[in-house]
């Protein structure tokens, strides 16, 4: 089996303990869990279906799939989909994980990801003996005929948002050369100063789903993290042969959880709520950030803040801990990192505000 990588934050448990030993203890902005409490319309409908005790539906329940279709449609302006090609899945980390494997990918196979990308992205290529190739130009790529193709935007760690003319120009390429495309969108309810827009919008793929997959998450966007609730949908055939492999592999979504997902998914209030939360962090960190000696990079949406100081990043991020506050090397997530860190937002505001202080200190 090819050996993957090792796991990056355990790189950082020198400096973790550094910033630990300050005084009013860490502020840990270096990896993006939840810390606000779960909507309690969540929990009730986790507690209401507490008491199923046979198998749960691999492909989720039918009001699961109509409740992410609603969602979609209400909140990204997402049409077309039938809830047949909606997909449950045990968080969204497991599907990029096994994604490329699943789908039939392996070794002779290209698997394109960002040049700055969620690591996970490279270990599922790896998972699946495929080749990874970073980049984030088509030219980039040559004649090559990919055969999957990660986008993702908002990045994670940048922020970065694809404009619906990047995003057109990728789906039309890739269909003339049958590559599937693979948009990671977990962070889609999170724009500031520009809209993401998903790879299944119309104005992106013309009316036509076909070799198009979008990959959701809750754990940002309701704190259920801890719940493992993502999903997949798109093209009906791609989320066809996922279901089937998933049944035989046992890869089901717990049926509380998808009780849980329903009212996530239905509660537009709570997702309003935790978004202001996020909004007055990042205006709080930002401000700090730039008020002290660091450059923003495109950051205009998603849940961190991409931040340099024109260094080596690991010289950040130790600078940083010495004030007591941890935050992730740009190198996480590839080469092109290599002066830049990701500060999170998902600290408690009493966390962040203890950030800001230390920042200007």
């Amino acid at each position: 089996m090819t050996r993957l990588p090792d796991f990056p934050w355990d790189s950082l448990a020198g400096v973790k303990a550094r910033a630990q030993a300050v005084e009013g203890g860490i502020v840990d902005l270096s990896v993006g869990t939840p810390v606000d409490p779960v909507p309690a319309s969540i929990r009730d409908a986790l507690a209401l279906v507490s008491d199923i005790p046979g198998y749960p539906a691999t492909h989720g329940t039918p009001a699961l799939r109509s409740a992410v279709i609603e969602a979609l449609g209400r909140r990204h302006g997402i049409t077309g989909l039938e809830p047949d090609a909606v997909l449950p899945t045990i968080g969204s980390k497991e599907a990029v994980a096994w994604l490329p494997r699943l789908l039939g990918f392996g070794p002779g196979d290209v698997v394109v990801i960002p040049e700055l990308a969620y690591p996970t992205y490279e270990v599922g290529a790896l998972l699946a003996g495929a080749e990874v190739v970073r980049a984030d130009g088509l030219t980039q790529l040559g004649p090559r005929r990919p055969a999957m193709l990660w986008l993702n935007s908002p990045s994670n760690p940048t922020g970065r948002v694809l404009g619906v003319d990047h995003l057109r120009k990728v789906v039309e390429w890739a269909r003339e050369r049958g590559t599937v495309v693979v948009s990671d969108e977990c962070y889609l309810s999170l724009g500031w100063d520009a809209q993401p827009l998903s790879v299944l919008h119309p104005s992106v793929h013309g009316g036509r789903t076909d070799g198009l997959l979008a990959v959701h998450s809750l754990s940002k966007s309701a704190n259920l993290a801890s719940y493992r609730a993502g999903f997949v949908t798109g093209d009906p055939k791609l989320v066809k042969d996922l279901l089937e492999v998933r049944k035989h592999a046992g890869m089901i979504v717990p049926r509380p959880v998808q009780g849980a997902m329903v009212a996530a998914l239905t509660d537009d209030e709570a997702l309003a709520a935790q978004r202001e939360r996020y909004q007055r962090r990042r205006l709080v960190l930002r401000k700090a950030l730039q008020d002290n000696g660091f450059e923003i990079s495109h950051s205009e949406a998603g849940l961190y803040l991409w931040a340099t100081r024109g260094e080596p990043a690991l010289t950040t991020v130790e600078w940083l801990a010495e004030r007591g506050i941890l935050v992730a090397p740009g190198t996480f997530y590839g080469p092109a990192g290599g002066s830049h860190v990701r500060v999170a937002l998902t600290a408690t505001d009493e966390r962040i505000d203890a950030a800001a202080q230390r920042l200007s200190a």
